[in-house]
């Protein structure tokens, strides 16, 4: 077992689908030429390594935008360039696959039996987690898309990654 992992979605968690409170900023984005507008807090960057840091757990993104977040969110949030869960495209419900089941294949895989912590928006992903082979401890934070990323999402994450027993 490793260092304990915190995994970062973009969509839905750093970036809320609803205009959000004050202290986020609207950014254009355009990863493979494609334009997003998303909204971007410069504070999630500090908070974030702040519970890296004082919980000896390591950032890295878990999100579809994989490679790209480093180039178009890291810096507008305030983020060193991290590693990436690679997540292919995902390949639809018609092979009876979910969204959230998709990913928590790839988070598994990649993990290799580190603990981990999981900020993500997609509902099913805590059940899809609990079907891979040889996941370890784990917290997935659910954030709510609308509102994004919060203090408390923060605060429970930081409380459970301070009772592992490492």
């Amino acid at each position: 077992m490793g260092s304990p992992v915190v995994l970062l979605d973009v969509d839905g968690v750093l970036n809320p689908f609803e205009r959000p409170h004050q202290g986020y900023g609207r950014h254009a984005c355009s990863p493979n030429g494609i334009t997003f507008q998303l909204w971007l807090d410069p504070g999630h960057g500090p908070s974030l390594l702040e519970l890296a840091e004082s919980t000896g757990a390591e950032l890295a993104w878990a999100s579809y935008w994989c490679d790209n977040a480093n180039e178009w969110i890291a810096p507008r949030v305030g983020l060193p360039r991290l590693p990436f869960v690679p997540i292919p495209r995902f390949p639809g419900a018609a092979e009876g696959r979910t969204l959230g089941a998709w990913k928590a294949r790839h988070v598994a895989a990649w993990t290799r039996g580190r603990p981990f912590v999981w900020f993500e928006d997609e509902p099913d992903a805590t059940a899809c987690l609990a079907g891979e082979p040889d996941v370890a401890d784990h917290l997935l934070v659910e954030v709510d898309p609308l509102t994004g990323l919060t203090g408390e999402h923060i605060s429970a994450a930081a409380a459970w990654l301070r009772a592992l027993d490492l």
